[in-house]
């Protein structure tokens, strides 16, 4: 058994630290925006507002939570601001969720197979795959969640549910969504376990209850006094569409066929799930509950309020929203497996949904590595990584450097390739003003000017190196070079006055 874990984690970090620095093909935003703010924490102690080791990161004023950011510092301030240091603590998280699922499997099931084909079919789930590679929280969020749960299912011993809580916490202080579900995960393991929890030693429950009322209190403050909620009023669904968004993350086509349509959350033409999951996951779930066991029915309760935290939101099925599900997903998957090893009795049917799977996943693997970087440059703003990569070393001949802010927040691309010093920033940072959503955009910094080309050149500008997007060529100027985004796309029109 440990040889085939041991291959699985081999398998996961052999394909998740593949050229990561360079597909996808640049960071996003909030990748840039958590480098730079754990840049800014390494060097000065303060995020890129100023305000010292912050809880919440205000950031483009969506307030971002602070553990994968915190995750983040030490890798930048030993190895430097990258893609790499901003994408590496979310492959040592979701190897992490690998290992959780192994271990809250074979609690759940008792059974070691089942365990090992939970691990292995997690580690290869084209769900799972982009999320565990980029500079995403929430995989952070999702390893302390699977964390809680599998401590809280060790109740019996004196300190594991003060622990579970702690997880539980950090959890919802990794990714939003973990603070919509949590509570729910924790009454449903409440009701299952209390007979245990009757037996329990009062003084960790006691110093659960403590802790987790203390920290929801910054949550309280942020929604209430720090305009938090303004990220609620842009992102939620109205009341009657939210069944049909709850729905829409079991819909076929999402799963099977065509994927979320966000190229940043998977590759187009691929479903979040694989074809051998379709007859998987329905035997998988017969034989749970066929064995009528309670803890077989945490697994299914999870999958039901998983897709909640997306559904509330506008864009749905949302992929990243709903990470929570696929863990569980992968559980009733290998349930499946045993279902079918149980009927045909000959241990090749286990092997060859195994083959099978690999077959899927290298085609996917393969796709990832050669197609998808064209397919989806446009997504991950790669234009903005190729001003500053490619022209960085012409800034200094210029009084004005002036890039469009059509592909949206332009400023932190800026600092996060220029590395740029976070005390200089905070003292010439000049923003524009924070709009009806309490959002925040940079107008400018040092000699850098971001906003529509129309409205910053004019005829008087002079000594400037602009950057034009392809909707705003100018019309009395030759453009003497082209940013291209890879599919050949022309991302920015280049212009020296």
């Amino acid at each position: 058994m440990k040889k085939i874990l041991l291959a699985i984690i081999c398998i996961f970090l052999i394909t998740r630290l593949y050229k990561i620095e360079q597909i996808p093909p640049s960071v996003y935003w909030d990748e840039a925006s958590i480098g730079y703010n754990a840049y800014s924490i390494s060097q000065t102690g303060r995020d890129e507002w100023g305000k010292f080791l912050p809880i919440h990161f205000r950031a483009f004023g969506e307030f971002k939570l602070p553990v994968y950011i915190y995750s983040v510092v030490p890798f930048v301030k030993l190895f430097g601001l990258n893609e790499i240091t901003v994408r590496f603590p979310a492959v040592l998280f979701s190897l992490g969720v690998v290992l959780l699922t192994f271990l809250l499997a074979k609690r759940l099931s008792g059974n070691d197979k089942v365990a090992l084909l939970s691990a292995f079919f997690l580690s290869i789930s084209p769900w799972f795959f982009i999320f565990s590679r980029t500079g995403y929280e929430a995989t952070a969020g999702l390893a302390f969640y699977l964390a809680g749960i599998y401590l809280f299912l060790f109740n019996k011993k004196s300190w594991y549910i003060f622990f579970s809580i702690v997880s539980f916490i950090l959890s919802a202080y990794s990714y939003n969504s973990f603070r919509i579900i949590i509570p729910l995960t924790i009454l449903i393991l409440v009701i299952l376990e209390l007979n245990n929890l009757k037996k329990a030693k009062i003084v960790p429950i006691i110093l659960s209850l403590v802790i987790l009322i203390l920290s929801i209190i910054p949550i309280y403050r942020l929604y209430k006094y720090d305009n938090g909620v303004s990220r609620l009023q842009v992102v939620a669904a109205t009341n009657s569409t939210f069944f049909k968004n709850y729905i829409s993350h079991f819909n076929p086509g999402f799963l099977f066929l065509s994927g979320d349509i966000n190229l940043r959350s998977q590759q187009g033409g691929f479903g979040q799930l694989y074809l051998t999951d379709l007859f998987l996951l329905p035997l998988g779930l017969i034989y749970m509950i066929n064995r009528k066991s309670k803890i077989n029915y945490l697994t299914i309760f999870i999958l039901l309020i998983s897709p909640i935290p997306a559904a509330i939101t506008k864009e749905s099925p949302h992929a990243l929203r709903s990470i929570a599900i696929v863990p569980f997903l992968s559980m009733i998957s290998a349930y499946g497996v045993v279902f079918i090893r149980k009927y045909f009795n000959k241990s090749f049917v286990e092997i060859l949904i195994v083959l099978i799977s690999i077959f899927f996943f290298v085609n996917y693997s393969i796709n990832f590595n050669t197609a998808y970087p064209t397919k989806s440059s446009a997504d991950w703003q790669y234009g903005y990584k190729m001003i500053y990569s490619k022209f960085g070393n012409e800034f200094s001949k210029y009084d004005r450097v002036i890039i469009s802010d059509e592909y949206a927040q332009p400023y932190i691309f800026a600092l996060f390739y220029l590395k740029y010093d976070p005390n200089k920033f905070q003292k010439n940072v000049v923003r524009n003003s924070v709009d009806q959503w309490s959002f925040s955009t940079v107008s400018s910094f040092d000699k850098f000017e971001f906003g529509k080309i129309n409205k910053l050149v004019t005829k008087d500008t002079k000594n400037s190196l602009i950057f034009a997007s392809q909707k705003e060529k100018l019309m009395d100027v030759n453009p003497f070079d082209t940013i291209k985004f890879l599919n050949g796309e022309t991302a920015f029109w280049i212009y020296k006055i």
